[in-house]
């Protein structure tokens, strides 16, 4: 689970609650939260950046965006060195006792990934080949998530707009019953707190969200990409000490085996 996802937004609607109260302080005031929930608003902008997503994207992209949010508040990132030594061993089974012994130990590997390419190492599919696949699986995994990136940004883009056009409905409702003091308040209300709802919407949770998306894929693309190359090194037939060292390279300097920290 990547806690900062949750921190990052606990920390934002703390920062506003903690703003209000200031502002209020100032003002000699108290702060009545009721006053910030506007249901026109919110329907204004929520309404609006869904019927932006809809017209889009397809309605599967749409609704993958839910599995993409959720990855990022659950996903665990595979560890890079210990994928690493996992390889390493799965080297020195392959050195000591021949590639068809990981036969045996395909069904056993954790990552499925690893588990694939080893298996078409073992049936003794050509190294193009296992490499070929191997990256497809790696530019589709991007596809997607590239996908689900793109709605989270068409949304952080349109929030705004949908903000401004909740507060230009607000003003035409209040300069259309300014002969009515009672219309004026909540006219004035959803022409405010829309452009409020837009902002926040984009700047605490599209754009961020989009952002973090990107990185994930990152990093799960940088993990495949370490288990293509320990792979095809297995198949080729290197030793155990040259495929760590190939896949170490993919690791910061501090954590690579037989380096010290930097600052020593």
């Amino acid at each position: 689970m990547d806690i900062s996802t949750f921190i990052g937004l606990v920390l934002a609607f703390l920062a506003m609650g903690g703003a209000l109260a200031i502002m209020a302080g100032h003002g000699n005031g108290s702060v009545n939260l009721a006053s910030f929930i506007d249901p026109p608003a919110i329907i204004m902008v929520l309404g609006g950046a869904l019927c932006v997503t809809l017209v889009g994207f397809p309605m599967k992209r749409v609704f993958s965006m839910v599995r993409a949010i959720k990855k990022m508040f659950f996903f665990r990132p595979e560890n890079p060195a210990e994928l690493i030594d996992e390889i390493v061993k799965l080297a020195e089974i392959a050195r000591r006792d021949g590639l068809l012994a990981l036969e045996g130990k395909a069904k056993d590997i954790r990552n499925p990934f690893i588990a694939l390419g080893i298996q078409m190492a073992v049936d003794g599919i050509k190294p193009e080949t296992v490499e070929e696949v191997m990256r497809t699986e790696i530019q589709a995994m991007q596809g997607r998530h590239h996908e689900g990136k793109r709605v989270l940004e068409t949304i952080g883009r349109c929030g705004p707009a949908f903000g401004l056009v909740a507060t230009l409905l607000g003003l035409i409702l209040m300069l259309g019953n300014l002969s009515n003091a009672e219309a004026i308040g909540p006219s004035m209300a959803m022409a405010l707190i829309g452009t409020l709802y837009g902002v926040a919407m984009a700047n605490f949770f599209a754009i961020p969200m989009a952002e973090k998306l990107g990185c994930l894929s990152h990093e799960e693309a940088l993990v495949k990409e370490i288990i293509v190359r320990g792979v095809l090194s297995i198949q080729s037939g290197d030793s155990p000490r040259i495929v760590q060292q190939k896949l170490s390279t993919f690791l910061p300097p501090k954590l690579r085996p037989g380096t010290e920290d930097e600052g020593t």
